[in-house]
């Protein structure tokens, strides 16, 4: 199962990091994943919200089509030229994001990287959550907030902010992987998953 996280400048490090070590773990204990950092800019550095640099290793449209993307937030609030924020507005991500959804993708965001998967017009009339600094600009976008810390709509996951995103990656492992696996993460990182996970299914 292919995933992308995509990365943009002024994404926040840890919406990215965190699922990936998670989703990293989870491949190296069986699950069948193959995870790739991608950027609308192709490979290359980016510089995240605090400062670091790190580098995508595929373009955003490069194939093979992802099955899950994860989108991180970050920049939401905070005026930057760069951010979740300018991506919205940008265009790119959030008709990328449509592309794929309609091609069957999940898509699971992270913090304010909700607020972009809103831009491709996909959250409107859906349960879903995000940061608290940015749940008025989400029911405004026509979503449905609901109060937990991760929401499974099925095709659309969101996650509220920044550490939450260790949640959404460990319930991805637990969906699409196993249980088991996701605890064996859990237990190696010594993470504390914490809140429950809402489900539409349920």
């Amino acid at each position: 199962m292919r995933i992308d996280i995509i990365l943009f400048p002024g994404f926040d490090e840890l919406d990215a990091v965190g699922p990936f070590e998670v989703l990293q773990n989870a491949t190296q204990r069986g699950a069948d994943f193959e995870v790739r950092l991608v950027s609308p800019s192709g490979t290359g550095e980016l510089v995240a919200a605090h400062g670091l640099s790190i580098r995508a290793t595929s373009g955003l449209k490069d194939e093979p089509r992802p099955e899950i993307v994860i989108v991180p937030g970050g920049g939401w609030n905070d005026g930057r030229p760069e951010g979740a924020r300018a991506e919205a507005a940008r265009g790119e991500i959030p008709k990328h994001l449509a592309e794929l959804h309609r091609h069957g993708a999940t898509i699971a965001a992270v913090c304010t990287g909700a607020m972009i998967v809103a831009a491709a017009g996909l959250l409107r009339g859906r349960p879903a959550i995000t940061h608290h600094s940015a749940i008025e600009d989400l029911r405004a976008a026509g979503a449905e907030i609901i109060d937990e810390r991760v929401v499974d709509d099925g095709e659309l996951i969101t996650a509220g902010g920044v550490t939450s995103g260790i949640d959404l990656a460990l319930w991805l492992v637990e969906r699409f992987a196993s249980r088991e696996i996701a605890a064996e993460v859990a237990r190696a990182m010594e993470y504390q998953r914490v809140g429950s996970v809402w489900c539409t299914r349920d």
